[in-house]
């Protein structure tokens, strides 16, 4: 948390901590892509991340498995599907009042591996509302940096936060969920990172090379209405409908 600071300052602070990542994965050749800058960063060994996960308990036990669309997580989501779990992932922007594409690997068209790209997925996965989805398992989230407290900073859309807020407020995120981001050695700070409350921390980290796991995450318990500006909402449909007023 950054004391005392306005979200702005935090902000500025997350967006210094990005720009020194995402200038690292350049300079160490990290990412598949011609630069890590402004995204989640497509690293290089993503896929043996995504195996040392599928090794973990945590993950042989999940059923249903919340997944961000970046390419760094297309492997975890292949192998989701490969091993017939249910994923579901958010339509881009959050923008739909169905938000969500449902992966259900016993009711795929195309084979597991082209289902979990994310746009393939929103050609063949029907979408659907919170309401329609069952208790999450794990959350598998993309970062741009995270320290081993679990303190997570994305690329600063938010959009991450706010899917696990609006399941969390339906009781579909708990105690029993367990959140899990898989990134590459350059993105694991050994430094405290700027966080807000809305912010959500992680309970393990997998790299190529090891598995971390955080002490006592921070946890959102639902939409922090006052950390939203009135244009953001109003780009969220289902934000825009259930918005305190309305």
């Amino acid at each position: 948390m950054s004391g005392g600071g306005t979200f702005t300052d935090v902000d500025r602070e997350k967006q210094r901590v990005r720009e020194r990542v995402w200038d690292a994965m350049d300079a160490g050749r990290a990412t598949h892509d011609a630069t890590a800058h402004g995204r989640i960063p497509n690293f290089v060994g993503s896929a043996e991340a995504a195996a040392g996960l599928g090794e973990l308990a945590v993950w042989k036990q999940a059923r249903v498995i919340k997944a961000v669309p970046d390419k760094a997580q297309l492997p975890v989501r292949a192998l989701a599907l490969t091993e017939g779990k249910t994923v579901f992932m958010a339509v881009p922007g959050l923008a739909d009042p169905e938000p969500f594409y449902l992966l259900d690997a016993s009711a795929l068209t195309v084979p597991p591996a082209e289902a979990a790209s994310s746009r393939v997925a929103a050609g063949v996965a029907p979408k659907v509302g919170v309401a329609a989805l069952r208790p999450v398992d794990m959350v598998v989230l993309g970062s741009v940096a995270v320290n081993r407290a679990g303190v997570r900073i994305g690329k600063g859309a938010g959009y991450s936060d706010l899917e696990f807020a609006l399941l969390a407020e339906a009781g579909l995120i708990g105690d029993h969920t367990t959140v899990i981001t898989t990134v590459h050695r350059l993105q694991v700070l050994d430094e405290e990172l700027p966080a807000t409350t809305h912010d959500v921390g992680v309970d393990m980290i997998v790299t190529p090379e090891e598995v971390i796991t955080c002490p006592s995450p921070h946890r959102p318990a639902g939409v922090m209405w006052d950390h939203l500006d009135a244009r953001k909402i109003a780009s969220i449909p289902v934000l825009a409908a259930r918005a305190p007023g309305n």
